[in-house]
């Protein structure tokens, strides 16, 4: 008797609980770590659910970032050029051209660096506390707090003139997007690259104290490796966190007992922030590797050329490595969440993004206490089909504030 190959299943993405990962990848992540995956172009490929096995393609030596070996599981539309090596982009890069960008910028975002950063990011969210206070109720919590607040901090970091937020803002919205034509995209990546490499010409010969004067000295880096670093500096640097101080803040408002902890217990900031990256996992639709050989995973034969995309979010949910983990626990011990990735594409801001995010919880919550829903939750609106997960917006209401 024969017996017919399953046919692979398609990647779900819609999330109709608020906060928690599509109920299918929950399910599919319940019956096996890693199965069969066919991607948006047709590709054979695989998905992985489970933490070790995440864990392990994310540091095997025979598994690749750079695009041109890449199929994605729901963007039928990556063109060529978009797919196309970008010296400098070290995201979409395997070592040693990674090992040689990361050891130049590592050092600027060490939790050395972060803690001397912190109180410059407590005087901007303070100010815009200020200016929220002022305005008063209702706002949109999302361009009044989440969006200026890591916009800021990123732009004063690397030397981008905040007053051109707008455009780089824009652009990195439609690159995210998958709703995005390849030509829109292009467009896009193309205007948010002119725009920085301008920029990079004036600071080698108009330099500041910052990161793209900083690289501009650097004899082995070229211009246009320095624009491409920007580049994905500068939209990493704003959206991510800004979704997660957006989405963060709806989920503690949809939480109230946990709302409260963090609000009044300043020893739960610590555990709130990595709870609420566990629980949110805003990495939506990846990361993805290519294998480069034949690798047996889990008992699984991946050919070469064959990619697997590791479902972060089903991992820091899987109940076999976390008691109750579809519970939102500010008190939780830290979990070694993969919220961040794992391995030499760890996130390199994730100081940043956790110095940002406790201040900007607390900050926000103690400023205002009576912080609420301005509008029913399932009205709020969410950022399905990006590849960072967030809302876009989110009204708030309030009554009286503190300090």
């Amino acid at each position: 008797m024969t017996h017919a190959t399953p046919r692979p299943d398609t990647l779900p993405t819609i999330r109709p609980n608020h906060f928690d990962p599509p109920p299918r990848l929950l399910h599919w992540a319940r019956q096996t770590p890693i199965r069969l995956l066919t991607y948006a172009d047709g590709h054979q490929g695989w998905l992985a659910t489970d933490p070790a096995v995440i864990r392990a393609i994310l540091t095997h030596p025979h598994f690749s970032n750079r695009p041109e070996h890449l199929h994605l599981p729901v963007d039928p539309y990556s063109t060529q050029r978009r797919r196309q090596h970008r010296p400098g982009f070290f995201l979409q890069a395997d070592p040693p051209e990674h090992t040689r960008y990361r050891r130049r910028l590592i050092g600027h975002f060490t939790v050395r660096r972060m803690k001397a950063l912190r109180p410059r990011i407590e005087a901007i969210t303070t100010s815009h506390l200020d200016a929220m206070c002022h305005h008063g109720p209702p706002a949109d919590l999302v361009p009044a707090y989440a969006l200026p607040i890591p916009s800021l901090v990123i732009c004063e970091l690397l030397g981008v003139p905040y007053t051109d937020r707008a455009r780089f803002q824009r652009d990195s919205r439609t690159l995210l997007s998958l709703a995005s034509t390849p030509q829109q995209a292009d467009a896009a990546l193309d205007d948010l690259t002119a725009y920085l490499r301008d920029l990079t010409h004036h600071k080698h010969t108009h330099p500041a104290d910052d990161l793209i004067t900083d690289m501009t000295r650097d004899a082995d880096l070229t211009h246009e490796e320095i624009t491409n670093i920007s580049v994905l500096l500068l939209v990493a640097g704003h959206e991510t966190t800004a979704n997660m101080i957006a989405l963060g803040t709806f989920a503690l408002l949809a939480n109230p007992a946990q709302l409260a902890t963090v609000r009044d217990d300043p020893a739960a900031t610590h555990t709130a922030v990595e709870e609420l990256l566990r629980y949110l996992t805003i990495v939506h639709l990846g990361p993805v590797r290519a294998a480069t050989r034949d690798t047996d995973i889990d008992g699984h034969h991946i050919t070469a050329g064959q990619c697997v995309t590791l479902a972060l979010a089903a991992a820091n949910r899987d109940p076999r490595h976390l008691p109750d983990p579809d519970t939102l626990d500010v008190t939780r011990p830290p979990t070694g969440h993969l919220a961040f990735g794992h391995g030499i594409h760890q996130c390199l801001g994730q100081h940043l993004a956790r110095t940002e995010l406790a201040v900007a919880y607390p900050a926000l919550l103690r400023r205002l206490p009576t912080l609420r829903l301005a509008v029913p939750p399932r009205s709020i609106p969410i950022r399905a089909h990006t590849a960072i997960y967030g809302v876009d917006h989110l009204p708030v209401t309030w009554e009286g504030t503190t300090g």
